[in-house]
């Protein structure tokens, strides 16, 4: 196999979304095929643009912070930064908004022109500098979270013929306000392009129909994918006092919501099964049961974030909005610190995530990861790509039922049955998502 410069592209390339994890991950496996990773995005984490990768970056703090992170284990991706890629930037804002028939723009189309054509230089540059044979777009041609940036893309691959790979994460019909916009055109030809030079990869099997249906497009199945060969870290110096820095003991069973706080992850759910364990089950437990959320808030507002915490207010269920303590790295801030996701299930109990839509669902493989048992809503991709192989969870339909809540105190009080959960979805991930499981897959698709 002869080794590629491979150029990643996406509106962003940090944090813990899900896009930005997989990232990571493809990275690790195509280096050890002998390929070389590069980043071309609107926010990279933690290495600047323009720099030659160096150890001890500092990563952006996060709100409300007094300074920055001093990572403990930065990433050393050679990196091109482009603000004008970020799908918060506000002409990018602007452009989005118009389209979807809020704020009117007038001349939308020249705005997204203009903007593109700014973006296809930026993309010849970081082609050129760092000799990219093989573009792997991460959702930029898949839904329209940056306009300009997804038809600079098109073009680009085809003025160029530059071998392309789009990893299509999420589709813009999968999404309700994509439904009407002023730009139907414009998803149709860009969003994703069918080109010679393009290959499309999807995560799941509900996407791999659509595409064909709706664009003639044929393409593979990449699913989430995970480390299942090395065991998953457990307490150690650093972690030790998680659950004290969190105002909790070892009388709190920890549930974690290990999710952005978004409408689509259903966290109401969670907060209905906290409140029936802590009003009817209490005495059975033993142990105190507190919801714990992780992610920070905002990437759709902050509404549902005030609603989810209203709601658990009156529920009774004590919630912990932590996503002050957390970021993709350990580090300090001043003398305070900051933990990783990771650091969060070493000290957890339990994991729900109900989830109403997924374009896969990262936070499930890393809860089999760290063999914690779960409750799942049954969303499509569940049903259909990754139940069927048979993962012993607790399943919901959209509803905390008395057998869903059993089933919890089943694995939260008997450890031979917790034990048999999680190491049986253990054994089925490590089949099925490992790394190992599609480094063949991916080396062929790379050549």
């Amino acid at each position: 196999m002869s080794p590629k410069n491979i150029g990643f592209i996406s509106t962003r390339l940090a944090g813990t979304d899900g896009v930005s994890l997989e990232t990571a991950k493809l990275t690790i496996i195509l280096e050890r095929l002998g390929h070389q990773s590069y980043y071309c995005a609107g926010e990279l984490d933690p290495v600047p643009a323009g720099e030659v990768p160096r150890p001890k970056q500092a990563l952006s703090p996060p709100p409300g912070s007094a300074g920055p992170i001093q990572s403990l284990s930065p990433r050393v991706i050679a990196s091109h930064l482009v603000p004008e890629m970020h799908f918060t930037r506000p002409e990018v804002v602007a452009i989005h908004d118009a389209a979807l028939g809020g704020n009117p723009l007038p001349d939308l189309e020249h705005h997204i022109t203009h903007l593109a054509s700014l973006l296809k230089t930026h993309l010849h540059t970081f082609v050129a500098r760092y000799r990219i044979d093989l573009l792997f777009i991460q959702n930029a041609l898949a839904i329209p979270m940056n306009i300009p940036l997804g038809v600079a893309l098109t073009e680009f691959i085809a003025e160029t013929g530059i071998p392309a790979i789009a990893h299509n994460h999420d589709l813009y019909w999968e999404r309700e306000r994509f439904q009407n916009t002023l730009i139907s055109g414009i998803l149709e030809r860009y969003f994703p392009p069918k080109l010679p030079t393009l290959r499309h990869v999807v995560i799941n099997s509900r996407a791999q129909r659509e595409l064909a249906r709706r664009k003639g497009v044929e393409s593979l199945i990449l699913p989430n994918i995970f480390d299942f060969a090395h065991a998953a870290p457990g307490p150690d110096a650093f972690n030790r006092d998680l659950r004290s820095a969190l105002g909790l003991t070892d009388d709190h069973l920890v549930i974690l919501q290990p999710t952005r706080v978004i409408p689509r992850k259903g966290i109401e759910h969670a907060i209905e099964l906290v409140r029936r364990l802590r009003t009817e089950h209490l005495s059975r437990l033993g142990k105190e049961p507190v919801l714990v959320i992780t992610h920070h808030a905002g990437d759709e507002g902050l509404a549902y974030l005030h609603e989810t915490q209203r709601r658990a207010e009156t529920a009774g269920v004590p919630l912990l909005y932590a996503a002050e303590h957390f970021a993709p790295q350990r580090g300090m801030v001043g003398n305070r610190k900051i933990y990783s996701l990771w650091d969060a299930y070493v000290h957890s109990d339990f994991v729900t995530y109900p989830s109403l839509l997924e374009g896969f669902g990262n936070a499930l493989l890393e809860t089999i990861y760290f063999r914690l048992p779960a409750l799942v809503n049954r969303y499509e991709v569940y049903q259909k790509d990754i139940g069927p192989l048979g993962f012993d969870l607790v399943e919901i339909e959209e509803k905390i039922t008395d057998e869903a809540v059993e089933r919890c105190i089943q694995v939260l009080t008997d450890p031979v049955r917790r034990e048999q959960m999680v190491q049986g979805n253990y054994a089925l991930a490590q089949q099925f998502y490992s790394y190992e499981a599609v480094t063949p897959w991916l080396a062929r698709l790379v050549e």
